[in-house]
């Protein structure tokens, strides 16, 4: 029987309740976290089963993204409460058609690298930046163009001035990257599907500027899609067989593993729980984000980007990992960036991995309220910055979707651009 034993301090005060996307939209209690949890309960006790349609249609509609956890006063731990749900209802009853064929791709490399490799190549067509727009099938192409690097976006991305140290006035040349002994720390750079197969140019990124940083970099062999989007799901066997091969591949390899995505990093911090295992929890131990490795060391400030820049924190970032500081650190190191966080920064934007396919309606209406807080933003933002792929491509389709000419990036992209722009690989 699953363990729903995480929701015992629930007193069903309602303080979850404005922290809640899917009730801020409905106003449906059942959309919310309280009402989750008596429904959840009431399947724990056999009083409401998996074919009850109702309750199935409550907790499928939940975007996972735990930003009730933090507004509890209680401590519940809701995450692992839905966790159990799900897994009790996909044993019961199984998947969507859809989830199932959608989780089938991601279980195995095979399928899922020659379609992202279709993806990438009618993303460099540059048709979907051109017919993206507000219908589901614009919509789709909106996502698809927003994953594309900085340097491919449209002009207006980087409209601001941005220019060589040298040029800004800098008065002396830069310093060469910290050098690289067997002594330096190591880091195994975590590959996934979305994030290897779509943002090859975070991954570059990622290891350019932990190495200007003193970090040794190394790409294990035999890396797997994380088990995150069959986790969220219910379907914990393919979850675990994921892990298993990524346990396999990864574990003392390096000092840290690092993420830059938030979403997987989120359930590798937690494989000691999945798995069961000493050695999974070793290595969920020295699971890193990109941005606490660099936070770590300083980082080094880079060249002046004069941009006007939102970051927008990802869910499993924020409120599964508890990481606020490292991102913004990361970002400070950037001079003449300015940056801020707007208005309902801590809530979803309605990616939630494999949910804006299941449940677009919903994701939409969930991402508006998003997009609308940028559009009113004053001065408006050039950039919005998240370190999460799903974020970042439905933000993207959004703002496209919007017709608002704003960019967005993964944090790490603009401090590695800052570098670039300093000259620091040249010089290494």
């Amino acid at each position: 029987m699953p363990d729903y034993s995480s929701l015992d301090p629930c007193v069903h005060c309602g303080f979850c309740l404005p922290a809640c996307p899917t009730y801020l939209v409905t106003g449906d209690e059942g959309h919310s976290p309280r009402g989750r949890i008596v429904l959840m309960r009431a399947l724990e006790r056999g009083e409401m089963g998996a074919d009850d349609a109702a309750l199935v249609n409550h907790l499928d509609a939940c975007l996972g993204c735990r930003g009730c956890e933090p507004a509890c006063p209680s401590g519940v731990g809701y995450g692992r409460g839905l966790e159990a749900a799900r897994e009790q209802l996909h044993a019961q009853r199984g998947l969507s058609s859809l989830a199932r064929m959608v989780l089938g791709v991601f279980r195995y490399r095979a399928l899922w690298r020659p379609l992202f490799s279709a993806a990438r190549t009618l993303r460099a067509s540059r048709l979907p930046k051109l017919v993206a727009g507000s219908s589901p099938l614009r919509f789709g192409m909106g996502m698809l163009a927003s994953s594309a690097e900085i340097k491919e976006r449209p002009e207006w991305v980087l409209k601001s001035e941005i220019t060589p140290t040298a040029q800004a006035g800098a008065s002396t040349p830069p310093s060469p990257s910290p050098a690289l002994t067997a002594s330096s720390p190591t880091v195994a750079l975590f590959q996934g599907c979305v994030m290897d197969a779509l943002f090859g140019h975070v991954h570059a990124a990622t290891k350019r500027t932990l190495e200007a940083n003193g970090y040794r970099v190394v790409e294990p062999a035999g890396q797997v899609c994380c088990g995150a989007l069959h986790e969220h799901a219910g379907d914990r066997e393919g979850a675990r067989a994921l892990a298993a091969a990524n346990l396999a591949a990864l574990v003392d390899q390096a000092d840290f593993v690092v993420v830059n995505s938030a979403g997987c990093g989120a359930l590798l911090k937690d494989y000691g729980h999945l798995l069961g295992t000493e050695t999974a929890a070793r290595l969920g131990a020295s699971v890193r984000d990109v941005s606490e490795l660099l936070a770590d060391r300083g980082p080094r400030p880079g060249a002046p980007l004069k941009l006007d820049v939102a970051y927008d924190p990802p869910c499993h970032l924020q409120h599964a990992q508890r990481v606020h500081d490292a991102p913004l650190a990361l970002l400070r190191a950037i001079p003449g960036l300015r940056l801020r966080l707007l208005p309902g920064a801590d809530r979803c934007c309605g990616s939630a991995g494999i949910y804006s396919v299941l449940r677009p309606h919903m994701a939409r209406m969930v991402l508006d309220s998003k997009i609308a807080a940028v559009e009113a933003a004053n001065p408006r933002p050039e950039l919005v910055v998240t370190g999460n792929p799903g974020c970042i491509m439905q933000i993207g389709a959004g703002l496209r979707a919007a017709d608002l000419p704003i960019g967005v990036a993964h944090p790490v992209e603009l401090l590695d651009l800052s570098y670039s722009t300093a000259g620091y690989y040249a010089a290494r």
